[in-house]
């Protein structure tokens, strides 16, 4: 698989090459110069492999949740290069792209919180379920396990139980949630944020799984949505 990956959903601001084996990073964290970054990232990415985007089998995005400008800069990006390359794209949980990232074992569940601001965590479950990404693009990776949401991080994980990972850049920022986590034994991985080589192994299965779409249809999902945002008491868990 020959896929080019961003994702601009956080601070962090990264591009990947995926090269059958091999993935080439950019990554850099900063706050409000995504716009900026992304097009040269991409572009030295591949400059250095020698490699012309219109040869790739496709790009993937990180399409959230996350902060809604850098959302639509990745959404834009992604569109904008797969137009033009007439490539497909796999849009990819922002979210999944954390859980990818932590050592979890075969069957392990894991709670991945960003920081939504406001207050705010942005946060869902996965389970380990194989292998994802170079050379394995046939195993799922990670699986989420019900839906993305956004609430206080009180609601966090309410009435969720079998948890053994928890992981994300908002963890850190609530001492009260990571102090809850701890004592019930999870193991906590605040330090990661959304990468765009997570992105690129799990949007390698997107494309395996024949789940790539057209440019026009990469959009990215907010979650917290004003016009469809629902009440505060009907936040749904996953027993």
């Amino acid at each position: 698989m020959r896929l080019l990956a961003l994702d601009t959903s956080t601070e962090a601001c990264s591009a990947a090459l995926m090269l059958g084996e091999e993935i080439r990073m950019r990554f850099e964290i900063t706050e409000r110069s995504h716009a900026e970054l992304i097009l040269p990232m991409i572009d030295s990415l591949l400059t250095e492999a020698g490699v012309a985007l219109a040869s790739l089998d496709g790009l993937a995005f990180g399409r959230g949740p996350g902060g809604f400008t850098g959302l639509r800069i990745a959404a834009g990006v992604a569109q904008g290069l797969a137009f033009g390359a007439s490539l497909p794209v796999a849009p990819v949980s922002s979210l999944a792209a954390v859980a990818e990232q932590v050592g979890a074992d075969e069957g392990e569940r894991i709670l991945v919180c960003n920081d939504a601001r406001m207050g705010e965590l942005y946060w869902a479950v996965f389970e380990r379920r194989g292998e994802a990404g170079i050379g394995r693009v046939e195993d799922p990776g990670i699986e989420p396990l019900g839906a993305e949401h956004v609430s206080p991080p009180e609601r966090v994980a309410d009435g969720i139980s079998g948890l053994h990972h928890a992981a994300g850049n908002g963890i850190g920022r609530h001492p009260a949630l990571r102090a809850r986590l701890e004592a019930a034994g999870i193991s906590v991985h605040d330090d990661l944020y959304p990468r765009a080589d997570a992105v690129a192994r799990l949007g390698a299965v997107e494309f395996a799984a024949g789940r790539g779409v057209d440019a026009a249809l990469a959009l990215p999902i907010y979650v917290r949505d004003d016009v469809a945002r629902p009440s505060p008491g009907t936040v749904t868990v996953v027993s």
